[in-house]
């Protein structure tokens, strides 16, 4: 599908006039969704032989950081369409049945805490309930984390359930990125077919480049970018605001070295570490694309400029926020929203700075921290 400036320029459109019923409502509605559909936003991991566009995720990443920029919660839910990577570790029937309809599939999940599973003739049994399944509420198919047992050399299955056998406990209370809907799933002596689960991260069964792509450094990208929309947004909006006239009757900000100084930092911070970011995912696109595999100096420094982008933007909407002002504290001002949207994103477990750990475990050829490669 090719994407046309009026089809995202639609979504963006949306996005800006429902921001706030996303906060309110605690979930991106569906009919929204729809528009991110109708985009082409959860074709966009979905295989080239199943009538997906596999884009590069350069290509991905962008389209989810212009979606952050007007929203972080509404790009956080968009970021999914990324998902269907783990997916292809699925049989090819499997994918082929769940393609049937169309290669438009919201995947939502929750993999942790992982749960104990009964085997069951030729699939698993079990109950529980799982944390922070973003999405959820929109997806056509949600995921749940159970132990794979000795035949998967003790890795943690993700078992796929349609939505009529999942409860959604909508308890996502939060500080921020409160649209996107992060709820508990609960399960009730369900039985999936062994052909319907996966290793996340394990050996895909579709031979196309977007699948030699490290699908764990993946997922922290697209997770990392919308805090880098975020933090566009709230550099945007103090550098508009440097002509704004004081109420104490003292020079505007614009005319103050130290906002200067101050937007001058942060605009080379976020840029510096935008460019890593994107220079690094090129790279192993173009390793991949040849027909390689990433090396894992190439995935931990996917990881390491996740973790360092997620970090970044949120000192740069914290610094941003201070040079608001005295109006940055009014329930209207867009700068509580970044603030709050900002310092969620860090706080993911694929993007706290003990990724900076592993990452030097890398640079320095030592053994890094279990999972992180």
């Amino acid at each position: 599908m090719t994407r046309t400036p009026s089809e995202l320029d639609r979504v963006l459109t949306v996005v800006a006039q429902r921001r706030a019923e996303f906060e309110e409502k605690r979930h991106i509605p569906r009919d929204v969704v729809a528009e991110f559909k109708q985009a082409g936003i959860y074709r966009a991991s979905t295989p080239k032989q199943f009538g997906g566009d596999a884009l590069p995720p350069a290509e991905f990443l962008r389209l989810i950081e212009r979606i952050s920029v007007v929203d972080g919660s509404a790009g956080w839910v968009a970021s999914f369409g990324s998902s269907l990577i783990y997916l292809a570790a699925l049989p090819r029937d499997t994918q082929a049945e769940l393609y049937a309809d169309g290669p438009d599939v919201v995947f939502a999940g929750g993999l942790f805490p992982v749960q104990a599973a009964e085997r069951v003739g030729n699939g698993y049994r079990f109950s529980g309930r799982w944390k922070f399944a973003s999405g959820c509420n929109g997806a056509d198919i949600l995921g749940v984390g159970i132990k794979g047992g000795e035949q998967k050399a003790g890795r943690p299955l993700t078992a796929l359930l349609r939505p009529d056998q999942v409860e959604i406990a909508e308890n996502w209370d939060v500080i921020g990125l409160r649209g996107t809907g992060s709820h508990d799933l609960v399960v009730h002596e369900a039985v999936v077919p062994e052909e319907w689960t996966f290793v996340r991260g394990g050996e895909p069964t579709v031979d196309e480049p977007l699948y030699r792509y490290p699908s764990v450094p993946y997922a922290a990208q697209v997770l990392a970018v919308v805090g880098l929309g975020v933090a566009r947004a709230a550099l945007d909006h103090v550098i508009a605001q440097g002509g704004r006239s004081g109420y104490t009757g003292a020079p505007k900000p614009a005319e103050r070295a130290t906002y200067r100084i101050a937007v001058g930092q942060a605009e080379a911070q976020l840029r510096s570490a935008r460019a890593f970011f994107y220079e690094i995912t090129e790279e192993v696109w173009s390793t991949v694309e040849a027909g390689d595999r990433a090396t894992p100096e190439q995935a931990s420094l996917l990881r390491l400029t996740a973790a360092h982008l997620a970090k970044t933007s949120s000192e740069v909407v914290r610094a941003a926020y201070q040079l608001a002002g005295i109006s940055a504290i009014a329930d209207d001002s867009p700068m509580q929203r970044y603030l709050r949207d900002a310092s969620v994103v860090p706080q993911h477990a694929f993007l706290q700075e003990g990724m900076y750990d592993g990452a030097g475990a890398v640079l320095m050829g030592v053994q890094p921290f279990p999972g992180y490669l």
